[in-house]
């Protein structure tokens, strides 16, 4: 991408959008149409997690759903046994991982064309991006922006599978509160921040930089 600042800047955009919107009452919480999911899947707790994780894990999307808070309080709620903590954590790297083909596939339509993507991703930019659902769909969508190969986004997915089980093994032994912290519009509003700056200094960095090939 040409700027590093433009896609946390739309970021920053879209997250305080629908913080106003929300604050405003024109359009009702993420949180209260979970629960109207949950009330009218019932049992179907399996699908729900998938749904939820699904929608937090979409670029953009995901500023408006509190997915993985609200998944794992579900699995806490449902005191699962080992076997259904397999089961749920396969299902919600499922939705992480279709939700990740489709910011790649997002990024490639929208990003340029004429990127080679010959330098790959960082296994330490990816680790860090995977720290939140919403860094990991930003990240992926930038590295389908930049055509970076398509493999990050099952290396993401094989990663996931040990998080997503020691995310619900740890909320169920600890507290869904420790979820609940990282999940706040205020920490996600730090976060973004930090970001924007980084990357501006990055773009400042980038243009103080003399092209080489200018003077030919």
């Amino acid at each position: 991408m040409r700027y590093y600042s433009l896609l946390p800047l739309s970021a920053i955009i879209a997250f305080s959008l629908l913080t106003l919107l929300v604050s405003l009452g024109w359009i009702p919480p993420g949180e209260a149409i979970l629960e109207q999911l949950k009330s009218n899947l019932g049992d179907s707790q399996s699908w729900l997690l998938l749904l939820i994780i699904l929608a937090e894990s979409i670029i953009y999307v995901g500023f408006y759903f509190p997915g993985q808070f609200f998944a794992v309080v579900i699995v806490v709620l449902s005191d699962p046994d080992f076997n259904d903590m397999l089961w749920l954590t396969l299902m919600m790297v499922s939705a992480a991982t279709l939700g990740s083909c489709i910011n790649y596939g997002l990024g490639r339509a929208w990003g340029d064309p004429d990127s080679t993507g010959r330098k790959g991703y960082s296994l330490r930019n990816l680790l860090l991006a995977m720290l939140h659902t919403n860094a990991l769909a930003f990240y992926m969508f930038a590295q389908g922006a930049n055509r970076h190969p398509f493999k990050v986004v099952w290396l993401s997915g094989l990663i996931n599978l040990p998080y997503y089980l020691l995310l619900i093994a740890a909320t169920a032994l600890l507290s869904e509160e420790v979820m609940y912290v990282a999940e706040t519009p205020e920490v996600l509003a730090i976060f973004l921040t930090v970001w924007f700056l980084i990357a501006l200094w990055m773009d400042i960095r980038k243009r103080a930089i003399p092209d080489p090939d200018a003077g030919l």
